[in-house]
C-alpha cells in the first residue's frame, strides 16, 4: 500500500438489484484491503462506499466491473479522504453489505 487512503462512493445504475450485486461486491472486498459498505437505494440504483489505499480502492473497484460489468449501465464516482469510520481497511469484516 502506498499510504495515500482514500474514500470512494459510487453509485451504480442498471439491473444492479436482484442478481446477487451486493453479495458478489462483499465477496470481492474480502480480496481487497478495503473497509465500507454497499447497498440496495430505493431508486434501484446500487451505492458502495470504500476506503482505503488509493491503488487498492482501484483495484477493487476494477474488479467489481471485470465481475459484475455485465449488469452495470453508469456509474457515478466520488473520491474524497478517508474518514476511518468503516474501521481498518486490512480487517476482512470492515466492508459490509447494508440493508
Amino acid at each position: 500500500m502506498d499510504g495515500s487512503m482514500i474514500r470512494i462512493t459510487v453509485t451504480y445504475t442498471g439491473r444492479v438489484q436482484g442478481v446477487g450485486f451486493r453479495y458478489t461486491t462483499a465477496h470481492i472486498a474480502q480480496r481487497f484491503a478495503v473497509a465500507g459498505y454497499v447497498m440496495n437505494l430505493p431508486d434501484r440504483r446500487v451505492e458502495l462506499v470504500a476506503e482505503g489505499d488509493r491503488k487498492e480502492a482501484h483495484a477493487f473497484l476494477a474488479a467489481i466491473k471485470e465481475t459484475l460489468g455485465q449488469y452495470i449501465n453508469d456509474m457515478k464516482q466520488d473520491i474524497g479522504s478517508a474518514s476511518g469510520e468503516f474501521g481498518d481497511a486490512c480487517d476482512p469484516g470492515s466492508f459490509t453489505i447494508r440493508y
